[in-house]
C-alpha cells in the first residue's frame, strides 16, 4: 500500500507539523547548548528552573511527569543544580520521604538571566515574522501536546511493521 494513501488531508498536515517540530527541536537544542540554556550534556537547565519559577516547589517525580522524562533524568539535573546552589531540597508536608525542589535566590537570579537571553533569541528568530502566524502555531502545538498528554493515541498505519518487512 502506498504510504501517502494512509493519510487523511488533516493527518498529512499534522505529520508535516510534527516533522518540522522535530527538525526545529534539534536546531533549538543546538542553539540552547551554544547559548548556555541547555548544558553540554543535554540537560535543559532553563526549563528545569522555569518549571520551578512558574509552578513553585515540586517533587522530582512531579517534575519528571510534567516533561515527560525519567525521574532519574530530573534527579540528576536536580543534584547538579543543588551542587551549584540553584535549588534546595525542602521538606514536603504532603510526603515525608519525597522532598520538594525549591529555587534558591541564586536559582531565581540565574532563571531571570537565562529568561532574558531566551527572550533575546526568540526576538531575533521572530524578527520579520507575522505575529498572528506565530500565535496560531503556538495554539496548534499546544492542542497537539494536550492531545498527546491525554493518553495513548491510536497511530493506525504508522506503527512499524512487525514482520521485519517494509510497508
Amino acid at each position: 500500500m502506498d504510504e501517502k494513501a494512509r493519510f487523511t488531508h488533516e493527518g498529512a498536515a499534522a505529520m508535516t507539523v510534527m516533522l518540522e517540530v522535530m527538525g526545529f527541536y534539534f536546531r533549538l537544542r543546538a542553539a540552547g547548548k551554544q547559548s548556555g540554556l541547555v548544558t553540554p550534556g543535554g540537560s535543559g537547565i532553563w526549563g528545569f528552573l522555569h518549571s520551578l519559577a512558574v509552578d513553585g516547589p515540586q517533587t522530582v517525580p512531579g517534575l519528571a511527569r510534567a516533561r515527560p522524562v525519567s525521574r532519574q533524568h530530573i534527579q540528576k539535573i536536580a543534584n547538579d543544580a543543588e551542587a551549584n546552589g540553584l535549588i534546595a531540597f525542602i521538606d514536603n508536608p504532603a510526603h515525608k520521604k519525597s522532598k520538594l525542589v525549591s529555587l534558591t535566590d541564586a536559582g531565581r537570579a540565574l532563571h531571570r538571566q537565562m529568561t532574558g537571553r531566551f527572550a533575546e533569541i526568540a526576538g531575533e528568530l521572530a524578527q520579520g515574522m507575522n505575529t498572528h502566524d506565530l500565535e496560531v502555531t503556538a495554539r496548534v502545538l499546544n492542542e497537539l501536546r494536550a492531545r498527546l498528554a491525554g493518553g495513548p493515541l491510536q497511530l493506525g498505519g504508522l506503527s512499524p511493521p512487525t514482520d521485519g518487512g517494509e510497508g
